[in-house]
């Protein structure tokens, strides 16, 4: 799989974005009368994402470089495929048992008294910094992100590959935040039927590599030795 999959990703599942932050992308203050200054703060908020995930791609990544040294890459994108495929068929019950966690509930609570606290503010550096914390809340779709960057097996792809990731999310929360109601609930609801489709195509696709089956691009024929995603 190559790095730059992560901006596929990142783009046919950003809809799922728009449910989970689209009311943060919709809150965003506006001021001054520019509409540059309006669009500026915009972009800042959505380069706030993009780096957070960079960071988080390339911690994760640097954890996967550990494992291909010791030769469980393939494990690694086996065991990835068959958590996102448990992902998508655990029920919708257990999952929101999940979010009552407690230490669920404290990141959340963390990150909204910040998000509150920073719109108050409306300046460009508020609207950046609310984009950093964006990036920090609890999102399924976000870790399978992660699980892509670990398995790019070093940190400067695992951070190229969640800027990819992030970049492709970028579109539609722009949109959100500057045309906000155009993208109505029910296209939302209507979209976001397919995202267990695509994260069961994602699933596949891990699993394909880490069976080193010898298919160019899709499953290819890893060696012994330590192998790093293409850029």
């Amino acid at each position: 799989m190559d790095v730059f999959t992560g901006f596929i990703v990142g783009l046919f599942g950003s809809l799922h974005c728009v449910g989970m932050c689209g009311p943060i992308a919709l809150a965003l203050p506006v001021f001054g009368e520019s509409q540059f200054n309006i669009l500026l703060g915009r972009i800042l908020y959505n380069l706030g994402r993009i780096v957070t995930y960079s960071i988080m791609g390339a911690l994760f990544g640097l954890f996967g470089s550990r494992i291909v040294l010791i030769g469980l890459q393939q494990d690694l994108s086996i065991l990835f495929g068959a958590v996102i495929l448990l992902y998508v068929l655990t029920p919708r019950k257990v999952k929101v048992r999940v979010s009552e966690f407690s230490f669920y509930k404290a990141i959340v609570s963390f990150l909204q008294t910040n998000f509150s606290r920073l719109i108050s503010k409306k300046s460009n550096s508020s609207l950046f910094t609310i984009g950093l914390l964006n990036g920090l809340l609890p999102c399924g779709f976000v870790y399978v992100g992660i699980a892509g960057a670990i398995s790019t097996g070093g940190w400067l792809n695992g951070a190229f590959y969640m800027a990819l990731f992030g970049l492709g999310t970028f579109p539609i929360m722009f949109a959100t935040s500057v045309f906000g109601k155009v993208i109505n609930f029910n296209l939302r609801k209507r979209i976001n039927k397919l995202i267990p489709f695509l994260a069961v195509v994602l699933a596949v696709l891990f699993i394909l590599r880490g069976l080193n089956l010898g298919i160019p691009y899709l499953s290819p024929k890893l060696t012994g030795k330590s192998v790093h995603m293409k850029m």
